[in-house]
């Protein structure tokens, strides 16, 4: 006698758009096996798209049937399309099958593989679903383009939105606040180019109503929807451009034309304040290897804070900043410069710093340059998940490797500051 795996599939869109339920498909493969006299062993039931046979309880009924204890010679599901929505592999699985010794067959299409000429009904069945899977891609992906060159922005609101539909159930995004008083402080600190951007981040932590990280953030800044701007990706033949939004911008002026495209050239040369209890630091060269001295605070056992000039190499060279600073100090008057000597060693002075200061400049420049790249090619990816033209896995991936790339960038740029 047969013995039948019941295999039971459905995703929430199919459920909900067309009525299927797990319920009645075990109804229906339980009275087939009742009218047949087939046996049934297991009855697995999956809610996972069948695109692909990446599927968890797929995967373990698989592995279970590969056991030599395994005594199924039968898998029944109601129609091909509970099986697979993907021809190509659906072939390779029923090979597969085969050659395990189990018979894979749907109840209310069945079809005798023994029989060539029925190869030609099975690939009806498994294209069809196929076919209407690309379809429906096809017009969400038409649908959510059109929509953003009407300048609705699709997707989940970035932060200082919130997600709100109209009465004719057309979706938008709209102010929402503290949130996006926090954003307009932040734009309006970046452009006075006077602290990091991750200096401005912090702040806003501090007194925000929620914490943002720091690849949130610098994805954020950079984002054109806050200066009332959509990204429309590049088409067959058309460009990739920018469309005027239906939702309120949070910005304007300089940061509009930052992210308008004009952001590399009109970006401000941020610096990092240095701490007044060391002024020195960076410009104190070690006695041991002969590298530049940096500087630190530790606090000791009774809360008090030490300040130290110390060496960053394994040299281990460390000395109390106060020392080092009162030294300095004392050089200083001692110094007497007539005024011949004064303009000539202002202008040495000033072209040695110009020097000094350029090479780190350039550096962060290219690092902020790289940390832009990266952002665009998140965004596009977001795009493309959107659009579904990306699988979910290269979008985890593609994102995993950019935050780790921009994470690592930005601690460099924060140093460099």
């Amino acid at each position: 006698m047969k013995i039948a795996d019941l295999y039971i599939r459905v995703s929430t869109d199919e459920q909900a758009d067309k009525g299927y339920s797990q319920r009645d498909q075990e109804e229906r493969l339980r009275r087939f096996c009742t009218v047949n006299g087939i046996n049934i062993g297991q009855v697995i039931r999956e809610d996972y798209s069948a695109k692909t046979f990446n599927r968890p309880e797929w995967i373990k009924l698989l592995a279970n049937l590969k056991k030599k204890s395994s005594k199924t010679n039968l898998i029944l599901f109601t129609k091909w399309d509970r099986f697979s929505r993907n021809a190509g592999d659906a072939y390779q699985m029923i090979g597969i099958l085969t050659k395990l010794g189990v018979e894979p067959q749907a109840v209310e299409q069945p079809l005798d593989l023994s029989i060539p000429e029925n190869k030609i009904m099975l690939a009806i069945y498994l294209a069809a679903p196929e076919v209407e899977n690309d379809r429906r891609a096809l017009n969400t992906f038409y649908g959510m383009r059109k929509a953003k060159k009407e300048g609705r922005y699709m997707g989940i609101a970035p932060f200082g939105y919130i997600n709100r539909s109209r009465e004719n159930g057309k979706k938008y995004i709209a102010v929402k606040e503290p949130e996006a008083s926090s954003m307009r402080w932040a734009f309006h600190e970046i452009t006075k180019g006077v602290l990091a951007a991750d200096q401005v981040r912090k702040e806003m932590n501090r007194f925000g109503p929620k914490k943002l990280s720091r690849s949130a953030f610098h994805v954020a800044i950079r984002n054109p929807v806050y200066c009332g701007k959509i990204f429309i990706e590049k088409f067959k033949d058309e460009e990739a451009h920018f469309v005027q939004a239906q939702h309120e911008p949070l910005l304007f002026s300089k940061v509009q034309q930052m992210l308008d495209g004009n952001k590399r050239a009109e970006r401000p040369n941020t610096k990092i304040l240095s701490d007044t209890n060391l002024p020195l630091r960076g410009f104190l060269t070690c006695p041991r290897c002969g590298r530049n001295l940096t500087g630190s605070a530790s606090r000791g056992s009774t809360g008090r804070c030490y300040y130290y000039y110390h060496c960053s190499s394994t040299c281990g060279f460390r000395q109390k900043a106060k020392v080092a600073n009162d030294v300095f100090e004392k050089g200083l008057s001692e110094l007497k410069i007539n005024n011949g000597i004064n303009n000539i060693l202002k202008k040495l002075l000033l072209d040695n710093y110009k020097q000094f200061v350029k090479n780190p400049m350039d550096e962060r420049k290219r690092i902020s340059e790289k940390i832009d790249m990266l952002n665009t090619k998140l965004s596009v990816a977001r795009n493309k998940l959107l659009a579904e033209t990306l699988d979910d896995e290269d979008y985890l991936k593609i994102k995993k490797e950019c935050k780790a790339q921009i994470e690592k960038l930005e601690e460099q740029l924060s140093k460099r500051g």
